[in-house]
């Protein structure tokens, strides 16, 4: 698919990418005075993810189409974190035109992968350019932390060990990685996790040195498994062909391996079984490879 796609009227849609991450590890250190939770994590991003058409209009209006017929009929178009994304920036900088959003929906919904995060990230990158706002990336990391506290990471696109609400972001270098994302058959919710009373709350801070940068223990995971005990049944599995991790507060599972060949020998011996995808870790994302085109 081509970067700009000509619609009729002469108005062009521009094609802009919004990677998925992983959580390698996610600590909840504490609840904040503000009711957040105190985390740490290591993001890794993906070279997979959604992907958004973006067309700029003079009507002042945003809209948005999706290709998931889940995300369609379960969230209105107005509480759509696209369209909030979007309006947000518009009233910031005041910005007299509108824009219409086509999100192709690749990444599952409340799966631990940061789909609407990714998702908000790249419209507010992209209608910063197309919109001639001018603002820096922490200007819009800001603006991000009104939609969601992993927006920031896909904002500066980086992969980053991180800290507070996870807006606290020191870009690290992982190297080639690679994955067996393995979706099960339902989603679960961020809030519902937090707000579980058995949710441990007290993990010791570690430094990023003697932690090292390798998959490790998420403290969600045991609050995933009490409201979706199948879900352990799936990991026990998997142990069979890796160690098995949660990302973030979702369902995904991932395995994770040295090299490519194999991350797809595997994922191609498990699709029998379940929804699975073998990807690629990156350190950059593709977002800021789409900008410097």
């Amino acid at each position: 698919m081509s970067p700009q796609t000509e619609l009729p009227g002469k108005l062009t849609a521009q094609s802009w990418p919004a990677p998925a991450k992983l959580n390698l590890f996610l600590h909840v250190l504490g609840r904040r005075p503000d009711g957040y939770h105190e985390l740490q994590t290591l993001f890794q991003l993906l070279d997979w993810g959604d992907e958004l058409q973006i067309t700029v209009n003079g009507s002042g209006e945003i809209t948005r189409s999706c290709s998931s017929d889940v995300l369609s009929s379960t969230i209105p178009e107005s509480e759509d974190i696209c369209i909030r994304a979007a309006k947000l920036l518009q009233a910031y900088c005041d910005v007299s035109d509108g824009a219409h959003i086509d999100l192709i929906k690749n990444i599952p919904v409340a799966a631990g992968l940061g789909g609407g995060s990714s998702d908000a990230a790249t419209v507010l990158i992209a209608l910063n350019r197309l919109w001639c706002c001018g603002l820096s990336q922490q200007q819009l990391a800001r603006i991000g932390m009104d939609l969601g506290a992993d927006v920031p990471v896909f904002v500066h696109g980086h992969s980053a060990w991180a800290h507070g609400r996870g807006e606290r972001l020191l870009p690290v270098t992982l190297g080639p990685r690679f994955y067996v994302l393995v979706f099960p058959p339902f989603g679960i919710s961020t809030a519902e996790v937090f707000q579980y009373p058995g949710l441990k709350r007290d993990s010791a801070p570690l430094e990023m040195e003697k932690a090292g940068l390798q998959p490790g223990r998420n403290d969600c995971q045991a609050v995933a498994v009490e409201l979706f005990p199948e879900l352990a049944d799936i990991m026990q599995d998997l142990q069979a062909w890796g160690q098995p991790h949660m990302s973030g507060t979702g369902s995904t599972i991932f395995l994770s391996f040295d090299s490519e060949r194999p991350a797809i020998n595997t994922a191609s011996k498990l699709k029998c079984r379940y929804n699975v995808r073998a990807v690629g870790g990156v350190d950059r994302s593709p977002l800021l490879d789409r900008l410097s085109a």
